[in-house]
């Protein structure tokens, strides 16, 4: 694959920002972007002008689904408007080893997902999938397309309920499952009893998280829902990139 020069990096949210620990992420990966002289583009609601007013209007009270479809939009955009290499990451993605936190030789990828809770007995289980918190697409990919296509045409045709990571999470994985796709695996995500374990330093979650991960992560979404669902404080999460930025490695 021919070596790419001209990258874009996207990020999104809501203003005003609703804790103050997403500006820490969000800094983190400006300067993570300065380090590799990527272009950086921050955007807010005007995000979702590109999605078509019909989804708008089906998933006006599930606002995470239409942003799973605006961001390939976006980055569809992006694409066409001459970049080489367009690069989306969650308000809630923190780089804390932005050295190790390397793009992949690849047309595209996808972050790695190693869920970690407990199952229906209470047992810690680990889930590994794959995640949208990151994604990269070159020029010439055919995944983006496809991906993007299949999400709107499932939004259409579904009459009934939608889970949140309906055309996320949900799908990719299931498009990874089949096709194998690039992993981006220092891309990770972490899961509010991982986070905890962090905190402590040590901790079964912890454990577990390791040792069904393929490498150290170098960045990880830190899952914004986790606050919102109040399974973490916000003086947690801001514990947590303390610890992560001095550590550098999870």
């Amino acid at each position: 694959m021919p070596l790419t020069s001209k990258t874009l990096v996207i990020q999104s949210h809501r203003l005003p920002l609703p804790y103050v620990w997403i500006e820490i992420c969000l800094e983190s990966v400006r300067s993570w972007c300065a380090l590799n002289a990527y272009e950086y583009r921050f955007i807010g609601d005007e995000l979702f002008d590109c999605v078509p007013d019909d989804i708008i209007s089906k998933t006006q009270h599930q606002r995470v689904i239409t942003s799973d479809l605006a961001r390939l939009l976006c980055m569809q955009e992006a694409i066409k408007n001459g970049y080489e290499r367009v690069i989306w990451l969650d308000a809630d993605f923190l780089i804390f080893d932005a050295l190790r936190f390397v793009l992949p030789d690849e047309f595209c990828a996808v972050g790695r997902e190693v869920w970690i809770q407990q199952d229906k007995h209470g047992r810690l289980k680990a889930y590994k999938k794959v995640h949208n918190a990151f994604l990269m697409f070159c020029n010439g990919n055919s995944l983006l397309d496809f991906y993007t296509d299949t999400a709107e045409r499932l939004l259409r045709k579904n009459n009934g309920v939608m889970p949140p990571q309906f055309i996320g999470p949900k799908l990719l994985t299931a498009i990874h499952n089949v096709a194998i796709l690039p992993v981006m695996e220092t891309a990770g995500m972490l899961s509010p009893g991982v986070v905890k374990n962090i905190i402590q330093g040590q901790g079964p979650a912890l454990d577990l998280f390791i040792s069904h991960s393929a490498q150290a992560i170098a960045a990880a979404n830190l899952c914004i829902s986790s606050c919102e669902r109040d399974e973490l404080s916000e003086d947690e999460m801001v514990q947590l990139i303390d610890v992560l930025n001095n550590q550098g490695h999870v």
